[in-house]
């Protein structure tokens, strides 16, 4: 198998698993529900956000279209390198790097342009498919579904430190998606084999 046809093949899966969890997710969950998958340290915890990885965002509608299409524009970007590396026949380690990131910034950019318009509101109710009444917001409006949650540390800042002492502290506190996962990965891999990959 050509290392393009490799690449079309991990990112396709990746899409898949990303989106067919968030589905599940969305239409047998309400927002603020969680399931223990593992003792204290892994939940499955439904939460939808407006922006970036890991909960950060833009504020109000024109902020969320502008980072939509931030976003549309860097997988455009992102696609135009993993196609130029490929065809230049490049490290298997960076275009599996770059397919990961690529994979995850098209997973969460899905749920901005159609989940808006497929989905009913999952506030105090299990979200429709395809509801009757229409889904919740428009194009490049939809909310970022995320539910991994590893909160491996539950503690308390020491009292003596200034502005945070005596508050409660958790380690790893962001919930996040398998799309934003790949994207971590993948540059993760890229910075640790930087050398290897980049060698001129």
């Amino acid at each position: 198998m050509s290392l393009g046809k490799k690449a079309l093949l991990i990112l396709f899966l990746l899409l898949f698993i990303d989106q067919a969890v968030k589905i599940w997710v969305k239409t047998h969950m309400l927002i603020g529900q969680e399931y223990r998958v593992f003792g204290d340290w892994f939940y499955i915890h439904y939460t939808e956000n407006n922006g970036m990885a890991f909960g950060m965002e833009l504020g109000g509608s024109i902020g969320k279209l502008i980072l939509s299409i931030f976003r549309l524009v860097a997988i455009v970007a992102i696609g135009w390198y993993l196609v130029s590396i490929v065809k230049s026949e490049a490290s298997t380690g960076l275009v599996v790097a770059v397919t990961f990131i690529l994979a995850g910034a098209i997973g969460n950019i899905i749920d901005c342009i159609f989940y808006g318009k497929i989905f009913s509101e999952s506030f105090y109710q299990i979200a429709k498919i395809f509801p009757a009444e229409g889904g919740y917001a428009g194009i490049l409006h939809g909310r970022v579904v995320d539910m991994l949650y590893f909160p491996l540390i539950e503690s308390h800042f020491p009292r003596w430190l200034p502005i945070w002492g005596g508050e409660e502290f958790v380690f790893f506190r962001p919930i996040f998606n398998i799309a934003d996962s790949c994207i971590t990965i993948g540059v993760f891999i890229i910075i640790l084999f930087q050398k290897k990959f980049f060698k001129e």
